[in-house]
């Protein structure tokens, strides 16, 4: 490590690609995707309505509960299709949400964020932990206030 370095060139500035599954375990994956330039505009209904279109359609993943910032977004998802890579299924959506809303002046940035949850980690925990980020932010007081999150598959593992 560069120790002259500034603080944000530490670190991986890219996810690494793919995510290890395991068989016959549950493969929840958190993924976060930002918004190019961090620009505040994915807070709507419009939007919300888009994506969730958007993900009930775009099934070799599945998600399970979402929430919208208004420069990013955070979801929970599942793969279905184990032999489709979690980015391409990340650029597939896109592209259909793009479409499905029409041309905007903002695009979301090329990769997103994820990070499977390991067994220690609890589903719930992280769930609270994401509709937080609203009251974190200042947004609103309590989590149920914040009306950009929603589910789209309820997943159930054995």
């Amino acid at each position: 490590m560069n120790e002259s370095a500034p603080f944000s060139d530490i670190g991986r500035k890219n996810p690494s690609r793919g995510v290890h599954l395991q068989l016959g375990r549950p493969n929840w994956v958190l993924l976060t995707v930002t918004v190019e330039d961090r620009r505040s505009c994915l807070a709507s209904e419009q939007i919300l309505q888009h994506l969730h279109e958007t993900w009930e359609h775009a099934t070799a993943w599945l998600i399970s509960d979402y929430l919208l910032m208004p420069d990013h977004l955070h979801c929970f998802c599942a793969p279905q299709e184990l032999a489709v890579p979690i980015e391409d299924w990340i650029t597939y959506w896109k592209r259909d949400f793009r479409r499905r809303h029409g041309k905007t002046d903002w695009k979301f940035q090329s990769r997103g964020w994820h990070h499977r949850l390991r067994d220690g980690e609890n589903y719930s925990a992280k769930w609270l932990y994401v509709q937080e980020n609203p009251v974190r932010k200042g947004l609103v007081q309590h989590i149920d206030q914040w009306p950009y999150k929603g589910r789209v598959h309820d997943i159930r593992f054995p």
